[in-house]
């Protein structure tokens, strides 16, 4: 089974995050970047099947520009095999869902896997998209916030998280599925893995081979950041609360 993971270069989580001077977007300049957490919890999943037995080939792919193979190299060190990185030298910002979609579909028709696993959203946009878009293009099944996966025969079994419980889906092969927080714990990467994933191969391909339009579909008029909160009022009782709810707030 040959399985590949899309991943993410992200500005790491435990940054705050700053909207530039003009609002045009946020600040990465000098910020540090690192893998998009979801992405990191679909390499380590990968990983482990590897070291099962279940899958004989794991490959990543990241797409941006070129500090993106530091993302890659994090991915190898991990345990993937290979890394392929599709160059966008400057997208005029983050790839959206659909252009990331459509150069996975594109990828997979040339070197066909049992099974495209994402994290199931990155913690910049937030989108929540490419899983779904990509298993639309593809016209496979697809199994998203995955929380368990099991291999089942010739198929598999997701565990979804839903409101009322947990969803048990079975699946066909091939199929996209997307990493939920709860699915596993990634390993810490080690001195020597990281110097031995210093001689795994990445190969480095221009997007623009692929043929796929990656133009941004979406203008971004303003970033800004969220309105300060007031500091909070004690009241003497709830006539007076009701009194500011009505003539203040008024919500009543």
């Amino acid at each position: 089974m040959k399985v590949l993971v899309a991943v993410k270069r992200v500005v790491d989580y435990s940054v705050r995050v700053r909207v530039r001077a003009d609002g045009s977007g946020v600040e990465t300049a000098n910020v540090k970047m690192s893998m998009n957490p979801f992405d990191e919890i679909a390499v380590e999943e990968a990983v482990r099947w590897r070291e099962s037995g279940q899958a004989e080939e794991l490959t990543v792919l990241s797409a941006g520009p070129d500090a993106c193979q530091e993302t890659l190299r994090t991915a190898l060190a991990m345990g993937a095999d290979r890394g392929i990185h599709l160059r966008v030298p400057d997208p005029g910002g983050a790839l959206e869902p659909l252009a990331l979609a459509k150069l996975l579909a594109q990828q997979v028709a040339r070197e066909p896997v049992d099974i495209v696993l994402l994290g199931k959203q990155a913690i910049d946009d937030d989108a929540n998209q490419t899983g779904q878009m990509l298993a639309g293009l593809l016209g496979w099944p697809q199994g998203t916030f995955c929380s368990a996966i099991r291999f089942v025969g010739e198929g598999l079994e997701v565990v979804r998280e839903v409101d009322g419980g947990l969803e048990h889906l079975a699946l066909e092969l091939p199929a996209v599925l997307t990493t939920d927080l709860r699915l596993n714990e990634p390993r810490y990467v080690k001195l020597p893995n990281i110097m031995k994933a210093k001689k795994k191969p990445i190969e480095v391909r221009e997007a623009a081979e692929l043929g796929v339009d990656i133009a941004p579909r979406v203008q971004i008029i303003q970033v800004a950041e969220p309105a300060r909160r007031t500091a909070g009022v004690v009241l003497n009782d709830a006539t007076e609360l009701v009194a500011r709810l009505r003539e203040e707030a008024k919500v009543i």
